[in-house]
């Protein structure tokens, strides 16, 4: 991502995001989403079955609109890649362990603790993959 340190430092902090996908009748459709930065990739999760997902293989565009709750946010122009090969359980395990602070043990889906394992199982039965933000722009307040 080619962002100021600034820019990073803020999307390290802030996790709350708005993704607006381009629905088939040109209209901006916007979902709250979760992103963490994983090697210098900007991620999300998906499933192969949202909506969204499916407006992201007709047209990649996205724009993220990552906020605090305060007044700082960041507006990302972006390029989506969706990553859904045979080893998105196991990148979708590398996002959530960003996102929850958990480099080791149990990771916490729907509001239960699960063993690694456990959390695999899910991600698959899920049909989980990851979005990954290629930013081509980025501003905003932070």
């Amino acid at each position: 991502m080619d962002l100021t340190e600034e820019q990073r430092a803020f999307l390290d902090s802030t996790r709350s995001a708005a993704m607006i996908t381009i629905g088939r009748d040109g209209m901006p459709k916007a979902v709250r989403v979760g992103v963490v930065a994983v090697d210098g990739h900007l991620w999300s999760s998906g499933t192969a079955d949202r909506t969204r997902t499916k407006r992201l293989r007709r047209d990649p565009r996205s724009t993220l609109f990552v906020f605090d709750g305060q007044y700082r946010f960041l507006t990302l122009e972006t390029g989506v890649t969706l990553l859904d090969g045979a080893d998105a359980p196991e990148q979708s395990v590398r996002l959530f362990r960003a996102m929850q602070s958990r480099p080791t043990g149990d990771l916490v889906w729907n509001g239960e603790e699960l063993s690694e394992s456990d959390f695999l199982a899910a991600m698959v039965r899920e049909g989980r993959l990851i979005y990954q933000f290629d930013v081509h722009k980025a501003y905003g307040l932070v």
